[in-house]
């Protein structure tokens, strides 16, 4: 694929580097439903963005061809290619033409920027110890310590700019928190302001790799993990969480105590509510930067108790023998 034909397909179906496949398949679903010719008949723009995040799940679906799509960019098409037999298995470095990407063995680089460097001839340049500006990692060596590996291959880029990945837990996410980075030759304090979310990106200026063209120094961009949380998921700025209540606090209907990023607060569950059925707390979501809070969303889920005392059986059978209420009925109309 030419240079100037490239596409961002993150960008073309919606989603970040760190999507993960399933994630590709449903914002492809989405956008499939929206832009299909078929849904949109005689407009040509809905069939050209159609065939645009086709091609870009064909690729991104695809584990190899994703892989190499992130190693080499806009040329990860001539990284595919068949590799010459003429061209030496270890190429002196700088002997490729300028340009001629067709007789390059792209198999031996970690991403396009190292050939680039390779032809650059700027490698071997010492006062650099990530000369690519690769992604890196960041590796948790105490309570609030990391270090960024510059060895880890990733997208990079031509000047001094480094990535690394940081896992917050969800409440460092939601309050802030302050962590200590160990690069190497220094170590830095970030401050992680409160509402990251997954994917947010926090710029550390100056505290990249050295440009080696330019000698100056890049910037650090910190890309937010989350951790799991036991109680909480967010979606959004929303909190999501499950919720159990008794079938009697169901059928009759109840006050609960709910956790909330604020504490424990009294809620009431309707009579008749439904398992799947979720409560809105409205404010008491995430935080964002900007200090606007999110819905808190509790998704009831009726829990029956695993045993029950003599006195309780007896209530439960005397509800069994009145109830009229029977939730099978429309089966009799099922049919295959």
């Amino acid at each position: 694929m030419a240079a100037t034909n490239f596409r961002d397909y993150y960008a073309l179906l919606g989603v970040n580097k760190n999507a993960s496949a399933d994630d590709v398949k449903k914002a492809y679903r989405r956008l499939a439903r929206k832009y299909h010719p078929d849904l949109n008949p005689g407009d040509k723009t809905a069939e050209a963005k159609f065939k645009e995040i086709t091609e870009a799940n064909e690729v991104l679906s695809d584990p190899d061809k994703r892989s190499q799509y992130d190693r080499f960019g806009q040329y990860w098409k001539q990284s595919e290619q068949p590799r010459s037999n003429t061209r030496p298995t270890n190429p002196t470095p700088g002997t490729n033409p300028p340009g001629d990407f067709n007789t390059v063995d792209f198999g031996q680089y970690n991403n396009f920027d190292d050939f680039v460097n390779e032809l650059l001839g700027r490698f071997n340049n010492s006062s650099n110890p990530n000369p690519t500006g690769a992604k890196t990692t960041a590796t948790k060596n105490g309570a609030d310590n990391f270090s960024a590996n510059p060895n880890t291959s990733g997208t990079g880029n031509l000047g001094g700019d480094r990535e690394a990945t940081i896992s917050l837990s969800l409440t460092e996410a939601y309050k802030g928190v302050q962590k200590s980075f160990n690069l190497g030759t220094e170590t830095i304090k970030v401050r992680i302001p409160g509402g990251a979310k997954a994917g947010s990106r926090i710029r550390v200026r100056g505290k990249g790799n050295v440009n080696t063209y330019n000698k100056q120094r890049g910037d650090l961009y910190l890309t937010v993990e989350l951790q799991s949380h036991p109680f909480f998921r967010l979606d959004g700025e929303q909190l999501i969480c499950e919720v159990p209540v008794t079938p009697d606090e169901a059928v009759l209907g109840a006050q609960i105590e709910i956790p909330t990023p604020d504490g424990m607060v009294t809620v009431n569950v309707p009579a008749g509510v439904q398992s799947g059925q979720s409560l809105r707390l409205r404010g008491k979501g995430w935080a964002n930067p900007r200090g606007e809070r999110g819905d808190q969303l509790a998704k009831i889920v009726i829990t029956t108790p695993k045993s029950i005392t003599p006195a309780e059986r007896e209530l439960y059978e005397q509800i069994r023998t009145a109830r009229t209420f029977n939730p099978r009925n429309h089966f009799t109309q099922v049919a295959l």
